[in-house]
């Protein structure tokens, strides 16, 4: 391998194939590695969900300091629906 390699940061993802790599063989690697990455980043179900749950989270926070009364409304809105639905289900699992 040369010593003029480029390296990867900690900002760069792991799916980008950085640019400058004159050796035909290192290119190869790291479009694999970039590909490989992308797959995994794909198929892993559990991490996306925990991303967008984490964004989403911080969606609601930021709209509850911006709008303290309607996030307030909107969570006993969301309780009660939630309490509606449950009773629902409960009465049709009774009769």
């Amino acid at each position: 391998m040369s010593t003029d390699a480029v390296r990867y940061t900690t900002l760069t993802p792991s799916t980008v194939v950085p640019s400058g790599i004159t050796d035909p063989v290192q290119r190869a690697r790291a479009e694999l590695s970039a590909a490989l990455a992308a797959i995994e980043h794909k198929a892993n179900l559990p991490a996306r969900a925990a991303e967008r749950i984490e964004a989403g989270t911080e969606r609601a926070r930021a709209f509850a300091n911006r709008e303290p009364g309607l996030a307030l409304a909107a969570a006993v809105g969301v309780a009660v629906a939630v309490g509606a639905a449950i009773w629902g289900v409960a009465r049709l699992i009774a009769r």
